[in-house]
């Protein structure tokens, strides 16, 4: 249901936008040229939407599918008059309260990640905002690319639904496999050369739905009749976020090294260094595809390993393979 309202839903989105000049046009930080329609976030957000309210058991979920709801209104605004980077953090932290407060969802232990087990009440709330601020943004911030940010999103939600059905977690199945038909539909529309971008109105809202997955998996990790895995969840959630979650921290640490704000605009992200060597944006999108997936895949051999190693192994991979284009980028300028 949810690839089929945003695949009949697109075509629609894109005629009005361009009647209505609502597209994003190309300016000095953009890696497109020309004007694209960016209000592809309706349709993912519609088809999900949707697709909840008449699958899911909505008196489970009714405060998380209102956190969506909140954070797409922030995006709509967003992508037509345009906010600051702290408003858009206000809508994401009213959000995510809701969802902690209503929802009675949040990650109340560490899994003894840097030797933290159980959370006390306000390092809980505290800590679970900062996992959905990081996520939601990190995710925002990899939109960078046609069809990169569309097509992590589905390997994401693939993995967090694939675990939570392990689980029998139904309501979180749902949710991860609703916002996958979406992607899915939406890909064939924002792959290069893309006709829509989904704009903060998507990317936010995707990030809001990847998020609330992850803490869901962070909480209670994997377990199945013949596996018990409750201490896996930190590593699971990292490994499924992976690109955008590394890629974002990498690109904080070495702007405060430089002075630079962490929320400022820029071309840092390792998307642009690899059209900068000339991989275009459609082998850009898929190397980070194989990137991530080779990561996630991996990440079977790690889970026999104490959640502190496993985890430390995981990110010296990541940041390997995450700067190689920079270095390669350094080597062909001298």
């Amino acid at each position: 249901m949810s690839f089929m309202i945003t695949y009949f839903a697109i075509p629609k989105i894109i005629f009005f936008a361009q009647r209505f000049r609502l597209a994003d046009v190309a300016g000095e930080r953009a890696s497109h040229e020309g004007s694209t329609p960016i209000f592809g976030g309706i349709a993912i957000f519609s088809g999900v939407i949707f697709s909840l309210l008449f699958w899911s058991e909505l008196a489970n979920i009714q405060f998380i599918m209102a956190s969506f709801v909140i954070v797409f209104f922030v995006g709509v605004i967003d992508d037509l008059l345009g906010l600051t980077a702290y408003k858009k953090l206000i809508g994401q932290i009213v959000a995510v309260l809701i969802v902690i407060y209503l929802g009675e969802i949040q990650i109340d232990s560490m899994h003894g990640v840097l030797g933290i087990y159980e959370l006390p009440d306000i390092f809980a709330t505290l800590f679970t905002i900062f996992v959905v601020v990081v996520i939601t943004n990190g995710f925002n911030l990899i939109d960078g690319v046609d069809g990169l940010a569309c097509g992590v999103g589905i390997i994401s939600s693939f993995c967090f639904g694939v675990v939570s059905s392990i689980m029998n977690q139904l309501d979180m199945a749902i949710i991860a496999f609703s916002l996958l038909g979406s992607l899915l539909a939406f890909l064939k529309y924002n792959f290069h050369p893309a006709q829509i971008f989904m704009g903060d109105t998507g990317s936010l809202v995707v990030g809001m739905i990847l998020s609330v997955l992850a803490i869901n998996c962070i909480e209670y990790g994997l377990v199945t009749e013949t596996n018990g895995l409750p201490n896996k969840g930190p590593l699971l959630a990292i490994v499924f976020l992976s690109v955008p979650l590394f890629d974002s921290l990498r690109v904080f640490v070495v702007r405060a090294l430089k002075g630079e704000g962490p929320l400022t605009a820029g071309k840092d992200h390792i998307h642009h260094a690899l059209l900068d060597l000339g991989c275009g944006h459609k082998y850009t999108s898929l190397i980070l595809y194989a990137i991530s997936t080779l990561l996630i895949l991996g990440s079977y051999f790690l889970l026999e390993y104490n959640i502190n190693t496993g985890i430390a192994i995981l990110a010296g991979v990541s940041f390997l393979l995450l700067i190689t284009p920079f270095y390669m980028l350094r080597s062909k300028s001298k």
